[in-house]
């Protein structure tokens, strides 16, 4: 047995085998054999086996996209039942004694050449699916597992360096109960989206990920860390009690569904859901959210080579505000920079990227970007009470310079009769601390302010928040990063505006109350965390939870104040 932490990024517990994601390494070498039977043996094995990973593909497919769309892998099952395709490679194995690696790659050229040489556009394009299938065969043959989400077929724990937003979406329609990665933290973008999706999951696991083999038992605590890796029997068993008193816990937070988020003497404070995609205001929706407080619009731009349309923005957007009914959905506008990239704006690399040329900086120098987006959105609101928000602002000079670009907007959309909804509420993203220290005066130029906590932390702490070597530095409770939040607050309630949080800290356990009390209107989380902060809400008084955010103002520490949280949560 082996027993590990890292990073709780997801809470919840999972209990399954764990399937590792490789990069997969397909060079090829050109060694000599001397036992040709026992290479060629070893094709056939590997082809054996394809067929089966196909045939799993195709069903998965017909059951989840449609029985056209599942004939290529009929096609692929063809082509690996075609005699002289495999003999293409046993031969090659026999006459120039090779390995089955190589001959298998040389078979595949062959064969893609003789294709491609064809008049026939469809026979052209059967090249590529040759690739396909002898890359299958190769893995096969290199012993590195099928890992492609897509195959998933059976409950299990997912190991891999790290996932792209792409990768975390598709593990939503797939049954896997958690994931580790070697890399990252809380803020991660993976992580985001496992906490939206209710998945749990740990980061940063670093070299301990790869003592994990394929297909071992795991025991995974999403809100602790901690892993445990082939379980001894008491240890299975503590771990099955534990997960009752949660699965408990969650039944008993189900009665917050339909209830709004208010403190015990009617304090209101509206508790909302933060989304990727639209799809994932389905279940911001299902689970009783008072709106969506930030669906971060990036995630339609990146892990694709090409921008999205007006068009498909307009869609996605106007999804999301069909799914919340009426209830406000805050979009922000195209955050990219740091630690998120865009292939198709070929954005220069950076010393410095979380302190250059990101977000609304780049919206505002590459203003037909800007204008496309801003179109979709204001076409959007049409469906709903969408409203807009523009990330990292530091003056007013960047606030006046977008609702500028906004009007041109307006004025296009106008000139060509589209119609579309004039009356957007604007809000910015309160994250670099010179906006919090000037909040009195953006107050005035906008309607509501959300508070971004994952960088205002990190800038206000000087703390890459995605380096896990100094991840001890980032402090939440940092009495300097709750003053910032509370002057930010005092500012909009002073002139009559909303103001939310948005970042991690609003769905941390026991924060809620904290951000109640420190004057904070609306809190924004991943949808699997807004019943328990609804109930912790209602634990308390709105005068308890203003003491007790006056207590930790007064902490001379981090560590004092996170102290002091600890005693009040226990």
């Amino acid at each position: 047995m082996l027993k590990f932490k890292a990073i709780g990024v997801s809470e919840g517990l999972a209990h399954a085998k764990a399937l590792v994601i490789k990069e997969a390494d397909l060079t090829v070498v050109k060694n000599s054999i001397t036992d040709a039977a026992a290479e060629q043996k070893r094709v056939i094995d590997a082809v054996e086996h394809a067929k089966k990973q196909i045939e799993l593909l195709r069903d998965e497919a017909e059951k989840n996209i449609g029985a056209a769309e599942a004939e290529i892998f009929d096609a692929h099952l063809l082509m690996l039942d075609d005699p002289d395709f495999v003999e293409g490679i046993t031969n090659l194995i026999a006459d120039e004694m090779v390995c089955a690696e190589y001959a298998c790659f040389v078979n595949c050229e062959n064969f893609q050449a003789m294709f491609r040489a064809m008049d026939d556009e469809y026979m052209q394009a059967r090249a590529a699916d040759i690739g396909d299938i002898s890359q299958r065969i190769l893995k096969n043959l290199k012993g590195i597992a099928d890992n492609a989400i897509d195959s998933i077929s059976e409950p299990c724990i997912i190991i891999a360096n790290d996932l792209t937003p792409s990768d975390t979406a598709k593990i939503g329609s797939k049954p896997v109960v958690g994931f580790v990665t070697r890399i990252g933290g809380r803020t991660s973008h993976s992580a985001i989206m496992a906490r939206s999706m209710g998945i749990p999951a740990v980061a940063g696991a670093g070299e301990k990920a790869d003592e994990i083999k394929d297909g071992e038992e795991l025991l995974l605590d999403g809100a602790t860390g901690e892993i445990v890796v082939s379980p001894d029997a008491e240890t299975l068993s503590q771990f099955e009690q534990k997960k009752t008193a949660e699965d408990e816990r969650r039944a008993m937070l189900v009665q917050f569904k339909n209830r709004p988020g208010e403190t015990s003497d009617g304090r209101r404070v509206i508790v909302e859901g933060n989304i990727g995609t639209p799809e994932d205001a389905v279940r911001v929706a299902e689970l009783g959210g008072e709106g969506v407080g930030l669906f971060r619009s990036e995630f339609l731009f990146m892990d694709r080579d090409d921008l999205p349309s007006e068009e498909e923005q307009f869609e996605a957007y106007k999804k999301a505000c069909e799914t919340m009914a009426g209830k406000p959905v805050i979009i922000r506008t195209l955050d990219i920079g740091g630690d998120k990239e865009v292939p198709a704006l070929n954005l220069e690399k950076e010393q410095n990227p979380f302190l250059g040329y990101r977000a609304i900086r780049i919206c505002l120098n590459q203003t037909d970007l800007f204008v496309t987006q801003l179109r979709a959105l204001l076409r959007a609101a049409q469906y709903g009470d969408l409203r807009i928000m523009f990330p990292m602002i530091s003056s007013i000079e960047e606030i006046r310079n977008a609702k500028q670009v906004l009007q041109q907007a307006k004025d296009l959309l106008d000139a060509e009769g589209v119609a579309y909804n004039p009356n957007v509420k604007v809000g910015i993203m309160v994250e670099i601390p010179v906006a919090a220290v000037c909040a009195d005066m953006l107050a005035k130029e906008v309607d509501f302010f959300s508070i971004g906590t994952n960088d205002l932390i990190q800038y206000s702490c000087a703390v890459d928040r995605i380096n896990e070597k100094i991840s001890y530095l980032y402090r939440p409770l940092h009495p300097g990063v709750l003053r910032l939040i509370h002057m930010t607050a005092k500012a909009a309630n002073e002139n009559g505006i909303e103001v939310g949080v948005c970042g991690e800290m609003a769905g941390t356990p026991g924060m809620a109350p904290v951000l109640c009390g420190l004057g904070v209107t609306n809190l924004s989380m991943s949808a699997s965390a807004m019943l328990a902060a609804k109930a912790d809400l209602a634990a308390h008084s709105f005068a308890e939870c203003k003491e007790f955010a006056e207590r930790l103002l007064c902490a001379a520490s981090a560590t004092e104040a996170e102290q002091l949280f600890a005693e009040w949560r226990a």
